[in-house]
């Protein structure tokens, strides 16, 4: 038998993908890793100290192996779930730019999209051995297998957890960056009202008309001052009140 499993694993602070060619026959199991990991040495050291009534056969191997690639998804999850909080608490600081934090969280969504698809074939591989291959899936290890599948679908139902949580932190940045941009055009449109009220008032009166109102009396001028002054303190109260500047 043949079996190409797709890998994950943490390298120097980082994610690495990779691939597994496993070579099943009646009495070995060869493993080809194309990645630049760790390695399988954990495998050695469990087949030595297998559990008593379990025989160091080609089954059990070829479990040691399947399990050790499921297993290192565990220490890349928690790697992604470390990283988005660090940027929800970025986001919800506001400590970086709005198009900073998104495009580190649209980079995380892409990895998280990469995990996926490396995660789920075990699902299937686990699967078919346990169902079609009694010969491998032996009956004393046939709980084994389902843990390494039980497994498989924990790790799958992370990511999904993962990617659904960046999309709404997304969607949320987003929305508070649209809610931002409100709010400054309100305060424009605030002092643009403000502004607006003595313009009108003083283009009036700054036109050539020779009937104008009080225009031959005395106190037009502070009495004009002071109704602006009034309308304009009154209006800026009204926009203070309902949060528009």
């Amino acid at each position: 038998m043949f079996i190409a499993a797709r890998t994950v694993q943490l390298w120097e602070t980082r994610m690495e993908l990779g691939e597994t060619h496993l070579f099943v026959g009646g009495n070995y199991v060869v493993a080809i890793r194309h990645d630049s990991g760790s390695g399988y040495q954990r495998v050695s050291e469990r087949l030595q100290r297998r559990p008593a009534g379990i025989r160091a056969g080609t089954p059990y191997a070829l479990y040691l192996v399947l399990d050790l690639i499921v297993d290192q998804f565990r220490p890349v999850i928690e790697s992604m779930q470390d990283r988005f909080q660090s940027l929800e608490s970025q986001l919800m600081s506001g400590t970086q730019s709005g198009r900073d934090t998104l495009e580190k969280l649209y980079a995380m969504k892409r990895d998280l999209t990469l995990l996926r698809d490396v995660a789920e074939p075990m699902q299937d591989i686990t699967q078919d051995l346990i169902r079609l291959h009694p010969n491998l899936c032996t009956r004393e290890l046939k709980a084994y297998f389902r843990d390494i599948h039980d497994h498989a679908i924990r790790v799958s139902a992370a990511i999904d957890r993962l990617r659904i949580a960046t999309s709404d932190a997304m969607q949320f940045h987003l929305a508070s960056l649209s809610v931002k941009q409100n709010e400054s055009v309100q305060k424009l449109a605030g002092w643009g009202a403000l502004l607006a009220l003595p313009t009108v008032v003083f283009s009036l009166y700054g036109m050539n008309f020779e009937f104008m109102p009080e225009l031959k009396w005395p106190w037009a001028y502070p009495a004009l001052l002071g109704i602006t002054s009034v309308a304009v303190v009154v209006l800026y109260r009204r926009l203070r009140r309902r949060g528009w500047i």
